[in-house]
């Protein structure tokens, strides 16, 4: 059995005499003369290890280490999964699992957070995409394996984690204690910002791509189908997940061509195109997508590919660059191996592998106050400007010192906020800009009518 993960970030049984290396799933290869003498020398190892080492050793955790030393090697996403780690990578790709929220990856022998999942022990604590996690209930991190470090986060639900993260710009180690819980991941949340069409994709597990077609149904019905002026995707700090989500996001989009490709240098693993079929759960209307940092992988592919067939504008900042694609391989009775067994593009030929996708338009998130400075300076307050002779009346303008600002072109809609997001549009300097933009290309379209 395989599955394909985009968002991974978590026996083999190595004999001194064997003719074949095996993975279930997998071509067979033969063992070379000198596989044979490496298999020797790991086999002497082992037993050296087993008859000498001061202390007792249990032989599954020096072999599972040996493994993980071996994947770890490679790249930062491939690794073994015993087989309770392997249920709860279902249970997570499922869209429920317990811990903390935070998806993970190894910079430097230290833990480094993609994102925090929404609306989690993490995110409510305040954990940012880029921490170093540098302790663990007072343990340091470095040293070990990215899975020993995810085990330590994972525990009973409402036990306490106490953790140390460095961040960039602040001077101290930033201490924290969270509370462990059953994370359930609601991978897509939906609002109306009036006439537009805000939709929040968390993660890529099974439910997303029904979860978007219910959220597209549901707003269409609020707002009005042929009133909505456009659609807010919102990618940001979304680690990923599964590659058939992705594609499935994509293709809603998209009438027609290349959504993703991947490609191995071996020849066993053979490249794949996947491609849109006819359909726009939109009706063409226009789209935005937001990017940031925490945006990785899964959510990549799809700012990619509508990025490609210049079917959304993407907003925000840089976003992660994990180009690389991994495969569950399943091992009877001893868990799964995780591999990575090759790389995407876009459709025009892109890798994003380690330098992300550069948004079309590139804003910073920033807060949004509200400015009272007193009396605003215009023209006419200067000395000595030229009157106006169209000008109305002074009985007819306002009191001075009074500013009185445009109504909205559409009122917002009140809307209870998207858990974990920020507040509303008044508070997200990067949402006020894609609704902007979205307005203003409506100004300016032919209104059609819904297909």
């Amino acid at each position: 059995m395989r599955n394909f993960l985009l968002g991974g970030v978590a026996a083999l049984a190595l004999a001194s005499a064997v003719a074949l290396i095996a993975v279930p799933g997998a071509p067979l290869h033969a063992a070379s003369s000198e596989t044979y003498k490496q298999l020797n020398l790991f086999g002497d190892v082992f037993e050296r290890v087993r008859a000498d080492y001061v202390d007792k050793v249990d032989d599954q955790a020096l072999m599972e280490a040996a493994i993980n030393g071996m994947l770890a090697s490679l790249d930062p996403h491939s690794s073994y999964m015993n087989q309770k780690q392997y249920k709860d990578m279902q249970v997570q790709t499922r869209g429920e699992f317990g811990g903390l929220g935070i998806e993970v990856t190894m910079e430097n022998g230290l833990v480094k957070v993609v994102a925090p999942i929404d609306d989690t022990p993490a995110s409510r604590a305040g954990v940012k995409p880029g921490d170093l996690i540098t302790h663990l209930d007072g343990q340091q991190v470095q040293g070990l394996t990215l899975q020993e470090a995810v085990e330590k986060m994972r525990g009973p639900i409402n036990s306490s984690l106490a953790i140390t993260l460095r961040r960039e710009g602040v001077e101290k180690p930033i201490q924290l204690s969270l509370t462990r819980a059953v994370i359930k991941v609601q991978s897509v949340k939906y609002r109306r910002e009036g006439d537009v069409a805000y939709i929040k994709i968390a993660t890529f597990n099974e439910q997303t791509s029904g979860g978007l077609k219910r959220a597209v149904d549901e707003l269409k019905e609020q707002i009005g189908a042929a009133k909505v002026l456009g659609y807010v995707i919102d990618l940001r700090r979304n680690p990923g997940g599964l590659l058939d989500q992705a594609i499935q996001v994509s293709d809603a989009f998209l009438n027609q061509g290349e959504i993703v490709s991947t490609r191995s240098e071996k020849k066993q693993n053979e490249g794949q195109r996947y491609n849109a079929h006819r359909g726009d759960i939109t009706d063409g209307k226009p789209v935005v997508v937001l990017i940031d940092g925490g945006s990785a992988s899964a959510s990549e592919i799809v700012a990619g590919a509508l990025q490609d067939h210049h079917r959304a504008v993407i907003l925000g900042t840089k976003s992660f660059g994990k180009g690389s694609v991994q495969t569950i391989f399943t091992l009877p009775g001893q868990g799964a191996l995780r591999l990575t067994t090759s790389k995407y593009y876009t459709p025009s030929g892109r890798s994003i592998q380690a330098v992300g996708i550069d948004p079309d338009i590139e804003v910073e998130q920033a807060k949004v106050e509200s400015l009272n400075s007193g009396k605003r300076v215009s023209e006419a307050d200067l000395r000595n400007h030229f009157n106006n002779p169209n000008a109305p009346k002074p009985a007819d303008k306002p009191a001075v010192g009074v500013v009185t600002p445009p109504a909205p072109a559409t009122p917002a809609t009140p809307a209870a906020p998207v858990p974990g997001s920020p507040e509303d549009a008044a508070s997200d300097y990067q949402l006020l800009r894609a609704l902007d933009l979205l307005r203003g290309v409506a100004m300016f379209t032919p209104q059609r009518a819904s297909n």
